[in-house]
């Protein structure tokens, strides 16, 4: 597998706090199958959220250093889960957060409850530039849990769907469970990602998922979710 969305770049969000904790994360994803792992820190402009490209370079190096001297052979690369901002382009041409590996990718997180109002407009105007536009854990959010035409609104203009493998099991309520399966139904998920913040107590949630979304799609339509979609952020 390939995580296009995981909080392990330790010491900047509510995810990971202290490189002991990111490395013993990393050595048990290894275990089950995960490759490839793009670290994704919250930015949310004029939070605490906020801790800029050129820092997150360094921590990402530290830690690059710490697998290396520990045999854990797992590819990581930067990236940001950028909370939706009036700002963001400005943010992006400033150098201050980052797309997914230094690609045309862009994971995108909207309001948990609520809307945000001008949302549809900054990810037309991110794309009319040239940006792929990756929203991050649809199927989590009140607004399209209560109205499922927003998420076509979204695929209508070339907006990308990421998902937590979290939300097939229950992790985030049955409004979330039932929303993703909409979406694996009707073809809508381009990724599943982990969302990972801190350390499981089971690390058998990727193969539960999988058994469970074979119920709505073949077998090569899940290794697309999984890894195929993923490698072409990473190429």
């Amino acid at each position: 597998m390939i995580d296009i969305h995981s909080h392990l770049l330790y010491s900047v969000d509510d995810g990971s706090k202290s490189i002991e904790e990111s490395v013993g994360i990393i050595k048990k994803l290894s275990k089950i199958g995960i490759t490839d792992i793009i670290l994704t820190p919250h930015y949310i402009n004029f939070s605490s959220y906020n801790s800029p490209k050129i820092n997150n370079t360094i921590i990402l190096q530290d830690l690059k250093i710490k697998l290396k001297q520990e045999n854990i052979k797992v590819n990581l690369y930067l990236g940001n889960e950028i909370y939706i901002d009036e700002e963001l382009i400005d943010l992006l041409e400033k150098g201050l957060i980052s797309s997914l590996n230094d690609s045309k990718y862009l994971l995108i997180e909207l309001p948990m409850s609520g809307i945000h109002e001008s949302y549809y407009d900054i990810f037309l105007d991110l794309i009319n530039m040239g940006y792929k536009v990756i929203l991050a854990h649809p199927e989590r959010y009140m607004s399209f849990q209560k109205d499922f035409n927003k998420i076509y609104e979204l695929k209508d203009i070339g907006v990308l769907f990421q998902c937590n493998v979290g939300s097939i099991l229950d992790d985030y309520g049955k409004h979330a469970r039932k929303t993703i399966i909409r979406m694996l139904k009707e073809h809508l998920v381009s990724f599943l990602a982990t969302d990972i913040h801190h350390d499981k107590k089971d690390y058998t949630f990727i193969e539960n998922a999988k058994s469970k979304i074979k119920k709505y799609l073949t077998d090569e339509e899940i290794n697309n979710l999984f890894e195929n979609n993923a490698r072409k952020i990473l190429n």
